[in-house]
Protein backbone atom coordinates (compact mmCIF):
# COMPACT_ATOMS: atom_id res chain seq x y z
CA UNK A 1 0.00 0.00 0.00
CA UNK A 2 1.60 3.44 -1.17
CA UNK A 3 1.36 6.41 1.33
CA UNK A 4 -0.86 9.03 0.57
CA UNK A 5 0.51 11.79 -1.49
CA UNK A 6 0.55 15.72 -0.82
CA UNK A 7 -1.22 15.52 -4.23
CA UNK A 8 -3.57 13.62 -2.70
CA UNK A 9 -4.30 15.36 0.01
CA UNK A 10 -4.54 18.82 -2.07
CA UNK A 11 -7.11 17.05 -4.21
CA UNK A 12 -9.77 15.81 -1.32
CA UNK A 13 -9.04 19.35 0.35
CA UNK A 14 -10.37 21.24 -3.26
CA UNK A 15 -13.05 18.29 -3.30
CA UNK A 16 -14.45 19.42 -0.45
CA UNK A 17 -13.98 23.37 -1.34
CA UNK A 18 -15.92 22.71 -4.81
CA UNK A 19 -18.63 20.74 -2.77
CA UNK A 20 -19.27 23.18 -0.68
CA UNK A 21 -19.62 26.13 -3.40
CA UNK A 22 -21.96 24.10 -5.37
CA UNK A 23 -24.53 24.18 -3.09
CA UNK A 24 -24.62 27.66 -3.61
CA UNK A 25 -25.81 27.32 -7.26
CA UNK A 26 -29.10 28.45 -8.11
CA UNK A 27 -30.28 29.98 -5.33
CA UNK A 28 -31.03 33.62 -5.15
CA UNK A 29 -29.23 35.93 -2.53
CA UNK A 30 -31.96 35.38 -0.11
CA UNK A 31 -31.98 31.83 0.05
CA UNK A 32 -28.10 32.05 0.25
CA UNK A 33 -28.16 33.84 3.50
CA UNK A 34 -31.76 32.55 5.42
CA UNK A 35 -30.98 31.07 8.64
CA UNK A 36 -32.87 27.50 8.18
CA UNK A 37 -31.83 26.15 12.00
CA UNK A 38 -32.18 27.66 15.25
CA UNK A 39 -27.99 28.44 15.07
CA UNK A 40 -28.55 30.08 12.29
CA UNK A 41 -26.84 28.21 9.74
CA UNK A 42 -26.77 29.80 6.27
CA UNK A 43 -25.06 28.61 3.08
CA UNK A 44 -23.02 32.27 2.53
CA UNK A 45 -22.09 31.91 6.31
CA UNK A 46 -20.63 28.31 5.88
CA UNK A 47 -18.35 29.12 2.75
CA UNK A 48 -17.42 32.62 4.91
CA UNK A 49 -16.23 30.71 8.08
CA UNK A 50 -14.20 28.11 5.87
CA UNK A 51 -12.57 30.77 4.02
CA UNK A 52 -11.78 32.56 7.07
CA UNK A 53 -10.50 29.42 8.75
CA UNK A 54 -8.41 28.25 6.06
CA UNK A 55 -6.95 31.68 5.45
CA UNK A 56 -5.36 31.16 9.00
CA UNK A 57 -4.81 27.68 8.85
CA UNK A 58 -2.70 27.69 5.72
CA UNK A 59 -1.27 31.41 6.19
CA UNK A 60 -0.90 32.65 9.77
CA UNK A 61 0.12 29.20 11.20
CA UNK A 62 3.05 28.62 8.77
CA UNK A 63 4.14 32.67 8.68
CA UNK A 64 2.77 33.34 5.51
CA UNK A 65 -0.16 35.20 6.47
CA UNK A 66 -3.56 36.00 3.96
CA UNK A 67 -2.51 39.44 2.87
CA UNK A 68 -6.35 40.54 2.96
CA UNK A 69 -8.03 41.97 6.12
CA UNK A 70 -10.61 39.45 7.41
CA UNK A 71 -12.36 42.39 10.38
CA UNK A 72 -15.08 39.41 11.00
CA UNK A 73 -12.18 36.98 13.02
CA UNK A 74 -10.19 39.68 14.54
CA UNK A 75 -10.19 40.11 18.27
CA UNK A 76 -13.18 42.55 19.22
CA UNK A 77 -15.31 41.43 16.35
CA UNK A 78 -18.56 40.39 16.82
CA UNK A 79 -19.70 36.88 18.08
CA UNK A 80 -20.22 34.65 15.02
CA UNK A 81 -19.28 37.64 12.47
CA UNK A 82 -17.62 34.63 10.64
CA UNK A 83 -20.89 32.78 9.98
CA UNK A 84 -23.12 35.25 8.34
CA UNK A 85 -22.46 37.56 5.49
CA UNK A 86 -23.82 41.29 6.02
CA UNK A 87 -25.67 42.94 3.74
CA UNK A 88 -23.24 44.42 1.72
CA UNK A 89 -21.03 41.39 1.45
CA UNK A 90 -22.69 39.91 -2.04
CA UNK A 91 -22.31 36.38 -3.30
CA UNK A 92 -19.23 37.35 -5.73
CA UNK A 93 -17.57 38.94 -2.31
CA UNK A 94 -18.00 36.20 -0.56
CA UNK A 95 -17.01 33.48 -3.30
CA UNK A 96 -13.98 35.35 -4.47
CA UNK A 97 -12.88 35.83 -1.25
CA UNK A 98 -12.99 31.84 -1.03
CA UNK A 99 -10.72 31.48 -4.04
CA UNK A 100 -8.48 33.97 -3.15
CA UNK A 101 -7.62 31.81 0.02
CA UNK A 102 -7.70 28.66 -2.01
CA UNK A 103 -4.84 30.40 -4.01
CA UNK A 104 -2.98 31.32 -1.63
CA UNK A 105 -3.41 28.22 0.54
CA UNK A 106 -2.10 26.30 -2.93
CA UNK A 107 1.06 27.71 -2.92
CA UNK A 108 2.12 27.32 1.18
CA UNK A 109 1.20 24.09 0.27
CA UNK A 110 2.96 23.61 -2.97
CA UNK A 111 6.02 25.33 -1.05
CA UNK A 112 6.13 22.99 2.01
CA UNK A 113 6.99 19.39 2.52
CA UNK A 114 4.34 17.64 4.50
CA UNK A 115 6.72 17.40 7.76
CA UNK A 116 7.17 21.52 7.49
CA UNK A 117 6.47 22.37 10.89
CA UNK A 118 4.03 25.26 11.93
CA UNK A 119 2.20 26.92 14.79
CA UNK A 120 -1.42 27.30 15.28
CA UNK A 121 -1.56 31.00 17.44
CA UNK A 122 -5.37 30.08 18.77
CA UNK A 123 -4.41 26.91 19.46
CA UNK A 124 -3.56 26.09 23.43
CA UNK A 125 0.31 26.50 23.10
CA UNK A 126 0.49 22.86 24.80
CA UNK A 127 -1.03 21.58 21.56
CA UNK A 128 -0.26 24.02 19.22
CA UNK A 129 2.70 22.99 17.06
CA UNK A 130 1.76 20.99 13.77
CA UNK A 131 2.81 20.03 10.58
CA UNK A 132 1.49 20.83 7.11
CA UNK A 133 0.09 16.94 7.12
CA UNK A 134 -1.77 17.60 10.26
CA UNK A 135 -3.18 21.14 9.03
CA UNK A 136 -4.18 19.54 5.94
CA UNK A 137 -5.92 16.63 6.98
CA UNK A 138 -7.94 18.99 9.78
CA UNK A 139 -8.89 21.72 6.45
CA UNK A 140 -9.89 18.53 4.98
CA UNK A 141 -12.44 17.63 7.91
CA UNK A 142 -13.37 21.26 8.41
CA UNK A 143 -14.30 21.94 4.66
CA UNK A 144 -16.21 18.45 4.47
CA UNK A 145 -18.09 18.59 7.82
CA UNK A 146 -19.48 22.26 6.80
CA UNK A 147 -19.92 21.02 3.21
CA UNK A 148 -21.89 18.23 4.80
CA UNK A 149 -23.86 21.63 6.84
CA UNK A 150 -24.80 22.85 3.08
CA UNK A 151 -25.93 19.65 1.83
CA UNK A 152 -28.48 19.22 5.19
CA UNK A 153 -29.47 23.56 4.39
CA UNK A 154 -29.89 22.98 0.98
CA UNK A 155 -32.04 20.19 1.23
CA UNK A 156 -34.16 22.53 3.55
CA UNK A 157 -34.94 25.12 0.98
CA UNK A 158 -35.59 23.50 -1.92
CA UNK A 159 -34.74 20.02 -1.78
CA UNK A 160 -31.97 19.60 -3.42
CA UNK A 161 -29.57 17.20 -1.98
CA UNK A 162 -26.14 15.08 -2.60
CA UNK A 163 -22.61 15.13 -3.04
CA UNK A 164 -22.08 17.64 -6.17
CA UNK A 165 -23.49 18.17 -9.27
CA UNK A 166 -22.36 14.76 -11.24
CA UNK A 167 -22.47 12.25 -8.72
CA UNK A 168 -25.65 12.44 -5.77
CA UNK A 169 -24.20 9.68 -4.22
CA UNK A 170 -27.72 9.03 -2.68
CA UNK A 171 -29.74 6.07 -3.55
CA UNK A 172 -33.51 6.25 -4.40
CA UNK A 173 -35.94 7.66 -7.32
CA UNK A 174 -38.44 10.35 -7.62
CA UNK A 175 -39.97 12.00 -5.16
CA UNK A 176 -42.51 10.03 -4.67
CA UNK A 177 -40.14 7.30 -3.71
CA UNK A 178 -38.38 9.28 -1.23
CA UNK A 179 -41.35 10.61 0.22
CA UNK A 180 -42.61 6.79 0.69
CA UNK A 181 -38.63 5.94 2.45
CA UNK A 182 -39.42 9.20 4.46
CA UNK A 183 -42.75 8.02 5.46
CA UNK A 184 -41.09 4.36 6.82
CA UNK A 185 -38.68 6.03 8.54
CA UNK A 186 -40.35 8.27 10.59
CA UNK A 187 -43.29 5.02 11.35
CA UNK A 188 -39.95 3.06 12.77
CA UNK A 189 -38.86 6.16 14.89
CA UNK A 190 -42.50 6.19 16.45
CA UNK A 191 -42.50 2.60 16.81
CA UNK A 192 -39.16 2.78 18.30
Amino acid sequence: MSPVSKADLKQYLQTGRENLLWKLDGLSAYDIRRPMVPTGTNLLGLVKHVASVEAGYFGATFGRPFPEPLPWIEDGAEDNADMWAAPDQTREDIIGLYRRVWAHSDVTIDALELDSPGRVPWWDPARNEVTLHRVLIHMIAETDRHAGHADIVRELIDGAAGWRPATSNLVGGDADWWAAYRDKLERAAREA
